[in-house]
C-alpha cells in the first residue's frame, strides 16, 4: 500500500535549510570551489561570465541566503569583474566557517534593479577523519584516491 502522505512544500530562500542539499530550481546558479584567494587574506568573490547577462551592470544591494539566515552584501555590477563586496563577503566566509575546497552554489533566485537575492548552498571538502593518516592529496605522490 502506497502511501498518501503529501511531498514537502518547495523551500523557499528563507527557510532554514538545516545543511541539507535542496534541489536546483531551474534558475541560474554558478557552482565555485573556494581557493585561497575567497577565503584570506583578501577574500574575493568575483561572479562569473555567463551571470553578467542577467545581473545589472550597477552597483546594488544583494542579499545571500544560506541555511536559514541572510546576509546583506553589495553587489559591484558596474566594475569590469562582477563582484561582491570583500568585506561582507568576509564576513559570511567567517559566520560559515569557509575554508579552501569547500564549495558554493549561488543561485540567483530575484534580481531586479534595485536589489538581488542568491540561495547559496555550502558543500564541505572535509576529507574523513578516517581517511587523514592514509592520505594527504597535497602533492602529486600522496593522492587522494577515490573507489
Amino acid at each position: 500500500m502506497q502511501s498518501q502522505e503529501k511531498p514537502p512544500p518547495e523551500p523557499t530562500e528563507m527557510q532554514p535549510q538545516n545543511s541539507r542539499i535542496l534541489p536546483l530550481s531551474g534558475k541560474p546558479y554558478h557552482g565555485v570551489i573556494l581557493s585561497k584567494s575567497h577565503v584570506a587574506p583578501i577574500c574575493n568573490m568575483f561572479l562569473p561570465a555567463k551571470f553578467h547577462s542577467v545581473l545589472p551592470a550597477i552597483m546594488i544591494p544583494a542579499v545571500l541566503y544560506c541555511e536559514g539566515k541572510k546576509w546583506k552584501i553589495d553587489y559591484y555590477g558596474n566594475r569590469r569583474g562582477k563582484a561582491l563586496d570583500t568585506k561582507q563577503w568576509r564576513k559570511f566566509v567567517n559566520d560559515n566557517h569557509l575554508k579552501c575546497g569547500d564549495a558554493c552554489v549561488f543561485e540567483l533566485i530575484e534580481c531586479s534593479s534595485s536589489v538581488i537575492k542568491f540561495r547559496v548552498q555550502i558543500l564541505r571538502g572535509d576529507i574523513p577523519f578516517e581517511l587523514h593518516e592514509k592520505f594527504s592529496g597535497e602533492s602529486r605522490n600522496t593522492p587522494i584516491l577515490i573507489d
